[in-house]
């Protein structure tokens, strides 16, 4: 994953989570070629399935990133991980998951998405408020 080179990994989610995400690490890192947005306003759950195996195809990539755990997304991801165990699906996707996924120097993108896992938890944080 060292070098830029097409597309690594998918990122699915509602409304423009996806697009939003990819947009936010272009502007950081300058790698949101890396990611492609899957859109799925108005699709049932079959076609987002069917959507997301297509573009796997046509990427070569092996990382799916949803938003929600049980969301229509990450289902449909599921589902297709029956067809295509080689793929690494990861729900709960943020920002600096993603940022770590692109910037990072693992040999394969499988490697570089459980390393953005790990980095993900600890950017979680809470500030102020009552005790």
């Amino acid at each position: 994953m060292s070098e830029p080179s097409g597309v690594h990994a998918l990122v699915a989610g509602h409304g423009d989570f996806a697009a939003g995400l990819i947009s936010a690490v272009e502007a950081v890192t300058g790698r949101g070629e890396l990611l492609e947005p899957i859109q799925v306003k108005g699709l049932c759950g079959e076609d987002i399935q069917q959507l997301l195996s297509e573009r796997l195809k046509a990427t070569g990539a092996l990382v799916i990133f949803t938003d929600l755990q049980a969301g229509s997304c990450t289902m449909a991801a599921r589902r297709l991980l029956r067809e295509q165990p080689q793929v690494l699906l990861v729900s709960g996707t943020n920002l600096p998951m993603l940022l770590d996924f692109v910037m990072s120097s693992a040999s394969s993108a499988h490697d570089a998405a459980r390393t953005a896992v790990d980095r993900a938890r600890s950017a979680i944080a809470a500030y102020g408020g009552p005790a």
